[in-house]
């Protein structure tokens, strides 16, 4: 089967994809024994190997090598869910589709096509895009709903910050964020930030637990 495939040229790259994948399922008992929690950690692991690639300036072929890693993460998923019947690849790829027509009416109408202008503001996108999102899920009833719990706590500071000044919310803690002194560039700060962890460790502290207490706090005020 995986032979014919090999050799039939003319499908489309993503449906060879897909339909190599469904050929490791059945005929590689470690691919076939694969779930949807078994794959979390590599997930995982391949999207931070793409941001380490694009922060490294890593050149176009590991780009493309390690987007590749990513996607073949999304295809395994939704193989998984099409062997139980659930759903299959091409209706994840449709509903991507269709959910960033509806997200953005700036560039779209409803029915897909193209606007006869695009006169949008980054700000007036922004809105329309969080104001589709709550129409979306309305049972959401503050701004930090949706933001995973798992993300690092740098990360869901940021993310919860984002959401706050969105939807003109204050978040802050015992400091106001605006009086704390940063650093002129993203090196200076990042060397900073390291040396907060290494005092907080030197005393006992757990920095990514005690951020993730912090912004748990501020959110629930």
């Amino acid at each position: 089967m995986a032979n014919q495939q090999s050799l039939d040229a003319n499908r489309p790259p993503v449906q060879e994809l897909v339909d190599v994948v469904a050929s490791l399922r059945e005929h590689c008992p470690w691919m076939g024994a694969l779930t949807h929690a078994s794959l979390v950690e590599y997930l995982l692991e391949e999207a931070y190997e793409v941001a380490e690639t694009i922060e490294t300036g890593g050149n176009d072929a590991e780009l493309r090598g390690e987007l590749g890693d990513v996607l073949l993460q999304v295809v395994l998923h939704a193989r998984l869910a099409e062997e139980r019947g659930s759903f299959a690849f091409d209706d994840v790829a449709r509903g991507l589709s269709a959910k960033m027509v509806r997200r953005n009416p700036h560039v779209f109408r409803p029915d897909g096509t193209l606007q006869d202008s695009f006169p949008a503001t980054v700000e007036e996108i922004v809105q329309k895009w969080d104001a589709v999102k709550q129409a979306e899920r309305p049972e959401r009833k503050h701004p930090f709903e949706g933001i995973p719990e798992a993300l690092p706590a740098l990360a869901r500071a940021q993310k919860s910050l984002d959401r706050a000044e969105r939807a003109g919310v204050k978040l802050t803690g015992g400091l106001s964020t605006g009086s704390v002194p940063v650093p002129d560039t993203e090196e200076e700060l990042g060397e900073l930030l390291l040396a907060i962890v290494g005092s907080a460790r030197a005393r006992g502290f757990d920095a990514e637990r005690a951020l993730r207490g912090a912004v748990r706090r501020c959110q629930e005020r």
